[in-house]
C-alpha cells in the first residue's frame, strides 16, 4: 500500500509514538523549573501571586508528567518489539544508559513528586521547596541520559565490535561523545522556550477575554522575559550545533541545505526555499543567496560545504523532508525572537498587557515551541538516515522480522489509542488552563503555605463542574492554543 514496506511502517510507528512522547517531557522539563522558581520567589518575597501560580501550574504539571510517563514506557518496549536487531547490536550501550536514567532521574522524580504535589499542607516550607527543586533536577538528569544515548547513536565512540555486537570500552567517551554537549544544550533550551510560550499563550488568552489580575500579568511577564533571553541563546547554540554536525555528519548538512554539488571553487550559496528532488538530484525552484551558505556553515566566504553528490545515493538522507523541517524550526525560532523583542518594546511603552495585536500573537505562538521541537527532531533523526547507529548499522538491518500486516495492525491500534487517551489528557489540560489560577487576594487566608490549610492540590480535583466551566470555552481554548 502506497509503496510502503514493513520497515517503513516500523519507522512511521516509532516516529508517531515519539512525536507524542517528546511533547510531554519538553513541557515537564520547563514547568518543573518554572515551579521551582515560583516557589522560591514566594518564599523570598511572600507575594501570594507566586504561590497562586505555583498551585495552578502544579496541577497542569502533574497531568503532563503522567502522560509523559505512560508514553515513555511504550518507547522502551518498541526497542524490543520492532527493533530487536538494533537492541542485540547496540544494547550493551543503550541499555545501561537508559538504566542510569531510571536509577537516577526517574527514582529522584518519583521520590519527591508525591511530596511536591500532595505535601503542601503536610511538610515544612523548606522540605517542600527542596522537593520541588529535586523534581526539576530530576527532569534535567533524565534529559542528560536520554540525550547521551541518542547522541551516541549519532556520533558513536568508546566501543569495540566483537562478534557483531557493540562492546563498551570507555564509558566516559560513550556518554560525552562529540555531539552530546550540543544536543543536550539545544534540547534543554528548547524545552524552556516551549514552556515559556505555552505559559505566555495561556496568559494572553485570559487577558484577551478580560481576565486581568496580578497572577495573569505575572504569567505573561515571566514567560516573555524567558523568551526574550533564551530564544536568542538557542539560536547561538543551534549555530554551534550546526558546525558540529557539519564535522561529524556532513551528509545531513548537505540534505538540510538541499545542496547537491559544488561548482569549481565557488562558495556555497544558501538556498532559502526550493524543492529538493531526490530522483532528479537537484533542488527545483531554488531561491539562493550567494556566499551565505559558506558564511553560515563554515564562518568563511570561500570554504565550500559538502554536497549530496559527494555521497553514494544509498547514503543520502531524504533532503525533501529535512530541508523543510529545518526551515520550519528556524522560521519559528526567528518568530520567537521577534516576539520577545516586541514584548520588550511594549514594556517600555507600558502597553504589554493591553496591546491586543501582541496578545493575539502571543496566543498563537503557544504551540510554536513544541512544533519547533518536532521539526528539529525530524531533522535530526531523518537526517541520520540511512543509519540507525551512524556509520555502523543501517536502519534496514535494525528492525525485527515482522510482516507488513503485523505492522499495519499495530500502527492503526497506536493511532486510535493515542488519539483517544492523550487527546482526553490534552483536553483536560486545556480545561485547567482555561480556569486560570485561583486568586486568594481579599480572601480570609485560605492558604498560608506548607503546613497551613489550603484548597486541595490534587490535579484531578482542580477542574470542577461548576456552571462557569462551560464546554464552549474548552473548545475555544483548545482551538486557539
Amino acid at each position: 500500500m502506497f509503496g510502503l514496506e514493513a520497515l517503513d511502517l516500523a519507522r512511521i510507528q516509532f516516529a508517531f509514538t515519539i512525536s507524542f512522547h517528546i511533547l510531554f517531557p519538553a513541557i515537564t522539563i520547563g514547568l518543573a523549573s518554572y515551579l521551582a522558581v515560583l516557589e522560591g520567589l514566594w518564599l523570598k518575597t511572600h507575594n501570594d501571586t507566586y504561590r497562586d501560580l505555583y498551585h495552578f501550574w502544579s496541577k497542569i504539571f502533574a497531568v503532563n508528567f503522567g502522560m509523559g510517563v505512560v508514553s515513555g514506557l511504550v518507547m522502551a518496549y518498541q526497542f524490543g518489539t520492532n527493533w530487536s536487531r538494533f537492541s542485540d547490536f547496540a544494547g550493551a550501550v543503550t541499555g545501561p544508559l537508559l538504566t542510569y536514567e531510571v536509577l537516577t532521574a526517574f527514582f529522584l522524580e518519583a521520590g519527591f513528586l508525591g511530596v511536591m504535589l500532595f505535601g503542601w499542607n503536610k511538610v515544612g516550607r523548606g522540605l517542600h521547596f527542596f522537593s520541588t527543586v529535586m523534581v526539576a533536577v530530576g527532569t534535567l538528569i533524565s534529559t542528560f541520559w536520554i540525550l547521551a544515548s541518542n547522541s551516541w547513536m549519532q556520533t558513536p565512540q568508546g566501543f569495540e565490535i566483537i562478534n557483531g555486537q557493540v562492546i563498551p570500552t570507555d564509558w566516559f567517551a560513550i556518554i560525552f561523545n562529540p555531539s552530546f554537549p550540543y544536543r543536550l544544550m539545544h534540547m534543554a533550551t528548547a524545552a524552556f522556550v516551549a514552556t515559556a510560550f505555552f505559559v505566555g499563550s495561556s496568559a494572553a488568552w485570559h487577558l484577551l477575554r478580560g481576565k486581568d489580575n496580578p497572577a495573569i500579568r505575572t504569567m505573561l511577564s515571566m514567560a516573555l522575559w524567558m523568551a526574550l533571553i533564551v530564544a536568542p541563546i538557542q539560536a547561538v547554540i543551534g549555530d554551534f550545533h550546526g558546525l558540529n554536525t557539519l564535522k561529524h555528519q556532513p551528509a545531513k548538512i548537505a540534505a538540510i541545505e538541499g545542496h547537491w554539488e559544488n561548482k569549481g571553487d565557488e562558495a556555497t550559496p544558501l538556498i532559502l526555499f526550493g524543492w529538493p528532488d531526490m530522483k532528479e538530484e537537484r533542488t527545483k525552484f531554488a531561491v539562493e543567496i550567494p556566499y551565505l551558505g559558506s558564511l553560515i556553515l563554515t564562518h568563511s566566504l570561500d570554504k565550500q560545504v559538502p554536497a549530496l553528490k559527494d555521497f553514494p545515493p544509498e547514503d543520502r538522507p531524504n533532503s525533501t523532508i529535512v530541508f523543510w523541517s529545518f526551515r520550519i524550526m528556524v522560521g519559528l525560532g526567528l518568530l520567537m525572537i521577534f516576539t520577545g523583542l516586541w514584548s520588550l518594546w511594549l514594556r517600555k511603552r507600558d502597553t504589554l498587557y493591553t496591546s491586543r495585536p501582541f496578545l493575539y500573537l502571543a496566543l498563537w505562538m503557544g504551540p510554536s515551541g513544541l512544533i519547533a521541537i518536532l521539526a528539529g527532531w525530524f531533522t535530526t533523526e531523518i537526517g541520520r538516515q540511512p543509519w540507525v547507529v551512524y556509520g555502523l548499522m543501517r536502519t534496514a538491518d535494525a528492525s525485527s522480522n515482522h510482516s507488513f500486516a503485523q505492522m499495519s495492525i499495530t500502527l492503526i491500534m497506536f493511532v486510535v489509542v493515542y488519539f483517544a487517551l492523550f487527546g482526553a489528557g490534552l483536553g483536560y489540560m486545556m480545561r485547567l488552563v482555561r480556569k486560570g489560577p485561583k486568586i486568594s487576594e481579599g480572601q480570609e487566608t485560605p492558604d498560608g503555605g506548607p503546613g497551613k490549610k489550603r484548597t486541595p492540590a490534587r490535579p484531578l480535583s482542580a477542574a470542577d463542574d461548576s456552571s462557569d466551566a462551560d464546554h464552549g470555552d474548552d473548545v475555544t481554548l483548545t482551538k486557539e492554543i
